[in-house]
């Protein structure tokens, strides 16, 4: 879910190429092609994609990045890319402690998102968010004018400014195509290939560990108290939802995420509670604070899950689609199966 308090809205050109006319895009589940399958440390060039409707032209890997918020963050050093990036910013989270060192090298330019001329004063060569609301005039500027000035801006499909672009459905192969989209922008399709391994690795084993059972009503609840925000259709809970066998409470609700209310909860009464944990420290936000809350509330106190304490805690970075997800299904899948 993207941060609640940012509003969401709606890159010189380096020349040299060995290999043209390479195509991958964005937007689909294909993980992006290019012309050798080795590392290239640089030397290839060349690529063309569509991000959100925008073409973007790199004509050789960059060297002077900037990912604008930590998903993207993370996506770029976990392909080993700290020594191409010349700004980061946007961490809600401490930073994965596999990554830390490398985060440590990589300039911060703001506490949220940095301003358009704050950008710009590093010269980028690209630039790269996993959320649109880093791209509003407000914050960074809008990819187009990006564009326009030779610097590629990679926008995420799950969140593109025009919400006809974005995918309906947050799907695992999506993600793993955009790390892969990374990685090929880059020159470093190896790394991505390996990255996405990994992590498909991990996916099935905890797909597989799943109790399994009758498909319970799972409850997905990320912020807010008197005024919850929980997780509708098409969203990354909904689809781990159906990939452990199990149900979103609010599935026929038509939005990713949606503030909803304790007496239509009550109504639907979910078997078990999926806690997002929060560290920006707003109400309700961590997982303690949560549960203070539901049993202490007249009407959340009474539903069968709080009653039963039937909780499942997972990071709230990792309900966003991003290289944190499959911990999410590591962790869901691992709460059931002790609730069971």
């Amino acid at each position: 879910m993207r941060p609640i308090t940012i509003k969401t809205a709606a890159s010189a050109a380096v020349t040299g190429a060995l290999l043209a006319g390479l195509v991958a895009c964005g937007n689909d589940d294909r993980p992006a092609a290019a012309g050798d399958s080795k590392d290239t440390g640089g030397k290839t060039a060349a690529v063309r994609l569509k991000s959100c409707g925008l073409d973007l032209n790199v004509t050789r890997p960059p060297r002077r990045a900037v990912a604008l918020e930590q998903n993207a963050t993370e996506i770029m050093l976990a392909l080993g890319l700290a020594d191409r990036m010349v700004g980061t910013s946007y961490q809600t989270d401490p930073v994965l402690p596999e990554l830390a060192d490398a985060y440590a090298k990589v300039p911060v330019l703001a506490k949220q998102y940095p301003g358009h001329e704050a950008v710009l004063a590093k010269e980028p060569d690209f630039l790269y968010s996993t959320l649109s609301s880093a791209f509003a005039p407000e914050a960074a500027g809008e990819r187009a004018g990006w564009a326009s000035a030779g610097v590629p801006a990679y926008l995420s499909s799950h969140d593109c400014e025009q919400k006809g672009l974005t995918r309906k459905d947050v799907t695992f192969d999506a993600i793993f195509g955009e790390i892969n989209d990374i990685a090929t922008v880059f020159g470093v399709k190896d790394r991505g290939t390996k990255v996405v391994d990994g992590l498909r690795a991990r996916l099935d084993r905890a797909v597989a560990a799943a109790p399994g059972g009758p498909g319970r009503d799972i409850m997905w609840y990320y912020s807010g108290t008197r005024t919850p925000y929980v997780a509708g259709k098409g969203g990354l809970p909904s689809t781990i939802s159906q990939l452990l066998g199990e149900k979103n409470t609010f599935d026929d609700v038509n939005q990713k995420w949606f503030a909803g209310g304790w007496e239509k909860i009550a109504d639907r009464n979910p078997d078990v509670i999926v806690l997002a944990d929060l560290t920006r420290g707003g109400d309700g936000d961590s997982a303690e604070a949560k549960k203070r809350f539901l049993r202490a509330d007249p009407v959340a106190s009474k539903l069968d899950a709080v009653r039963h304490n039937r909780f499942v805690v997972v990071p709230g970075s990792a309900v966003d689609p991003s290289l944190r997800s499959v911990s999410a299904v590591e962790a869901v899948s691992k709460g059931l199966g002790s609730l069971r």
